[in-house]
């Protein structure tokens, strides 16, 4: 799929990405990809898929989950927010709605159509962030193991891929559970994302 792009500009490329409709029969409040990406970002955040609070502000981490992602890597929302120090691409771009124990899975047709394409412009990425399960299961070398294994095994991608829990309220009891990832994980984060954004 990469190549069928291959001859867009990037602004080119994200503005079919903004405009794309192919999962709109399946989304509840109608399609609004929600990224966040420039050719010069630093860092890369991958999430699962926007939620409703989300998709209605057009703002990726514009909630909870968010508030609790910037105080662990340590930044400011203006800095979060900065495309040219930031990527934001969750795995579903859309939000696909929820089911009966929270928002449901990212849409499947989406990373396919697009992920490749777009993480191919982004030259400059340090550090990506992948966060649950469906952006480990893309991301790293052992899709299979759960996210707790995948959390404990920090170091085995570090310093150019951390894989983290959702930031999620819901996670609050994992992160009561494992209080080692607070502890140990946080402030290697922190330290690595000061050195790359010099901030």
């Amino acid at each position: 799929m990469t190549e069928a792009y291959s001859s867009l500009s990037f602004d080119e490329l994200v503005a079919r990405v903004r405009q794309c409709t192919l999962c709109a029969e399946y989304l509840p409040l109608g399609p609004r990809p929600v990224i966040q990406l420039s050719e010069c970002s630093r860092i890369l955040v991958v999430g699962q898929a926007p939620g409703r609070r989300v998709h209605e502000t057009g703002l990726p981490f514009n909630d909870p989950s968010g508030d609790r992602l910037r105080n662990w890597m340590g930044i400011s929302r203006d800095v979060f927010y900065d495309e040219s120090k930031l990527a934001i691409l969750p795995m579903g771009f859309c939000y696909p709605g929820t089911g009966k124990s929270g928002d449901l899975p990212p849409r499947p047709e989406c990373a396919p159509t697009w992920r490749e394409a777009l993480l191919a412009r982004l030259n400059h990425i340090e550090l990506t962030l992948v966060i649950g399960q469906y952006a480990h299961a893309w991301h790293l070398s052992d899709p299979k193991k759960s996210v707790t294994d995948n959390v404990k095994e920090w170091r085995k991608d570090w310093p150019s891929v951390l894989p983290l829990p959702h930031p999620s309220p819901r996670n609050n009891m994992w992160l009561r559970r494992n209080p080692w990832f607070e502890q140990d994980v946080i402030p290697q984060l922190q330290k690595r994302v000061q050195q790359i954004l010099r901030c």
